[in-house]
């Protein structure tokens, strides 16, 4: 699997983007990759580490999200056909971000079901795709509107600190 992954010291090249960004029509939260819209606008401006920062947080909500809606999974069978199919991977990719990339290939040809590791029948994928962008979507808003309300919280403390 060497060939999938980005050596540890080059620089964060891969985006998350999936090609059908949505806060071009005013999400808060891109429906394809699930960044906030500024981590779409700002993206190029980041340093590796703010990156893998963002990388880290969508890795979770993918872990979250995908590992117990896909408890059949063949972790080796999943990396070879990763491999197979030529995805690119960080480094550290989670289990949910292998899953994810081997559903996501599945979703564009269920034929792919039975050789990749997924546990799921070809008649299960458009289903689960389904589900699955419905909760991950869900909790990507959640967590926008709790850092939104975060940064709120600071900059009214911040205020008040400031007026004493």
């Amino acid at each position: 699997m060497s060939n999938l992954i980005i050596k540890a010291e080059t620089p964060l090249l891969l985006t998350p983007c999936a090609g059908r960004c949505s806060t071009v029509f005013g999400d808060s939260v891109c429906r394809g990759c699930r960044r906030f819209n500024h981590e779409v606008i700002n993206w190029n401006r980041y340093s590796n580490a703010q990156k893998q920062a963002i990388w880290q947080r969508l890795d979770a909500q993918l872990d979250q999200i995908l590992v117990p809606l896909l408890p059949q999974y063949q972790l080796a069978t999943v990396e070879a056909f990763l491999t197979h199919k030529r995805i690119r991977l960080m480094p550290n990719a989670s289990l949910g971000r292998k899953l994810y990339h081997a559903l996501k290939l599945c979703e564009k040809n269920v034929n792919f079901a039975d050789e990749s590791g997924l546990g799921l029948e070809s008649s299960q994928i458009k289903t689960t795709w389904k589900l699955f962008e419905a909760r991950v979507l869900n909790l990507a808003q959640a967590s926008y509107e709790v850092a939104w309300l975060r940064a709120n919280f600071i900059q009214q403390n911040v205020n008040e600190f400031d007026e004493e």
